[in-house]
This record gives C-alpha cells, sequence and structure tokens, in this order.
C-alpha cells in the first residue's frame, strides 16, 4: 500500500500535467477558431468558382483537357494529409485506418501532406514519392506545391487516378475521415467545407446564367481547371487543420477532466489514510495510557 508520501508526489504530478492540459486546450481553442474562419472565409469565392466553372462547362462542348482523361488502369496516387503533431486523440488513427482499407500498396504511390502520414507510410512499406508541410493556416502556395506534385504523376502517366484522403470537419466533435478523387475530374463540384456541418456537397448545374467567354469557353476552362484543383487541395488542408484543433482541445479537455477526477480519488485516499494512521496514533497514546495508570 503507498504511503501518504508517495500520494501526496502524485497528487503533485497529476495536478502539474492537468495545467499543461488545460494550457493547451485553451491554444487548441484558440486556433480552432482561426482555422474554422479560415475555411469560412473561402466560401462565397468557392461557391462563384465552381458556379463558373460549372456554366464553362455548359459551353465548352467536346472540351478535352489532360485533367479530364479517364483511363482504365488502377494504378493511382494518394495525397495523405495527416498532423505534424500527436495529441489530438484518434484523428490520423481514424484516416489511417481508412485508407489501409480502400489503397492497395502496392499499385498506390503516396504523397504526403502532414508527418504522421509519412511516418505511417514508410512503417508500411507504401512507395512515399514526396512529403511536405503545411503552415497553419495553410496557404494557397502550399496547395499548388502539393498538387503539382500529384499533376505530375498523373500527367507523366505514372498514375491513372489521383485521390486526397483527409479529414473532414463537421463540427467541435465529429471529424469525419475522407477519401476524394481529384484526377480526373469527372464533375465540378462545390468545395465541401462544412465547417458548420451543412452539406455543401453538391454537383452544380450549368445555364442558369448568361456569361460571355473571351477567348472562348475552351481557352477559360483549360486556365481554371488547375486553378480548381489548387483550391480543392487548399480547402480541404483547411478543413484538416480545423479537425486537428478540434480533436486536440477535445482530446486536451477530456484529459484535464480524467486529471481533476484523479487528483479527487487520490485526495480521497490520501485523506483517508492520514485519518487511519491518526486514528492508530490515538489508540496508541490510549493504550499507553491506560498500561500506565494499571
Amino acid at each position: 500500500m503507498p504511503s501518504t508520501r508517495d500520494i501526496r508526489r502524485r497528487i503533485k504530478s497529476v495536478k502539474n500535467t492537468s495545467q499543461i492540459t488545460k494550457a493547451m486546450e485553451k491554444v487548441a481553442q484558440a486556433k480552432m477558431a482561426k482555422a474554422q474562419q479560415a475555411a469560412i472565409s473561402g466560401r462565397a469565392y468557392a461557391a462563384l468558382m465552381n458556379r463558373v466553372l460549372a456554366e464553362v462547362v455548359t459551353h465548352a462542348g467536346d472540351f478535352d483537357h489532360p485533367f479530364m482523361e479517364s483511363r482504365g488502369g488502377n494504378r493511382r496516387a494518394l495525397i495523405l494529409v495527416t498532423t505534424d503533431k500527436g495529441l489530438c486523440g484518434a484523428l490520423n488513427t481514424n484516416l489511417l485506418r481508412k485508407v489501409s482499407v480502400d489503397f492497395v500498396a502496392e499499385s498506390t504511390q503516396v504523397i504526403s501532406a502532414g508527418r504522421k502520414g509519412a511516418l505511417h507510410a514508410t512503417r508500411s512499406g507504401w512507395d512515399l514519392t514526396a512529403e511536405f508541410s503545411f503552415s497553419d493556416p495553410p496557404s494557397i502556395g502550399e496547395a499548388r506545391v502539393i498538387t503539382k506534385a500529384a499533376v505530375d504523376l498523373f500527367e507523366s502517366g505514372q498514375v491513372d487516378h489521383v485521390d486526397i484522403a483527409f479529414t473532414n470537419f463537421i463540427n467541435t466533435i465529429t471529424q469525419k475521415p475522407e477519401v476524394q478523387t481529384l484526377l480526373p475530374i469527372t464533375e465540378i463540384k462545390a468545395v465541401s467545407a462544412g465547417v458548420e456541418g451543412e452539406e455543401t456537397a453538391v454537383t452544380l448545374s450549368g445555364g442558369t446564367t448568361e456569361f460571355l467567354f473571351e477567348p472562348s469557353a475552351d481557352g477559360v476552362l483549360g486556365e481554371l481547371l488547375p486553378h480548381y484543383l489548387n483550391f480543392q487541395v487548399h480547402q480541404i488542408l483547411l478543413e484538416n487543420r480545423a479537425s486537428e484543433h478540434s480533436a486536440r482541445m477535445v482530446a486536451m479537455k477530456n484529459a484535464t477532466d480524467n486529471a481533476n477526477q484523479l487528483i479527487k480519488d487520490l485526495t480521497l485516499k490520501y485523506n483517508k489514510l492520514r485519518q487511519a494512521a491518526i486514528t492508530n496514533e490515538l489508540l496508541e497514546i490510549t493504550s499507553a495510557q491506560m498500561a500506565l495508570g494499571n
């Protein structure tokens, strides 16, 4: 049985840990609010860009672009978006488990955006083609570099499909691992923001607004498609970052609550031991006085 001194040391240690987890919870909460705002701020632009793209597609006719070339092979490139740091619950574990089920290592080249994904790919024997990190919040320039690595593999014929795996932010409590196809582009869809939990990933229809294209619809579409891919990846990086901070905030809050409960339990145990020790001392003193009296 531990002594009262051991329990006091344990209580002090747990208190120090709870202070650290509480501070990390506050930091994650502040960063999560910024990440949500960053994702929300791009929605108006995303909606307009996808409306224009859907309209251009309807006017482009039999437009042919390398990004829209469908191939029958099974060679895939996977952009794996994870976190650089841990302490965010099962966020990365759930995503990596889904990827391991949905993709075959022998026919998949991995482009990692985040250190955790790169470590998993290396340990699992996947073909790690490139490794990137991104800032907080992610910039469009970082998204462009990641997209270019995947586009180069697709245009060179090394892969037939490009997918991206990430954790979509639904709300503070819920983050959902998802896999989306980037290439080939078969239909123009709205960027799935989901920061407030609403469903925004719907197929957009053209023909509702009159547009004038200069020099031509084909020329405009050819310039817009690369930007469309860059923006999709950028939005996904924002989603994943919001998910990371949300999961870390919840994990640190749970850790703080568990530490506080442990402190209560240890304090109760300490008080019981201390009371038992005092009682024993009183019994010894009483017994000694009775013995001396006799």
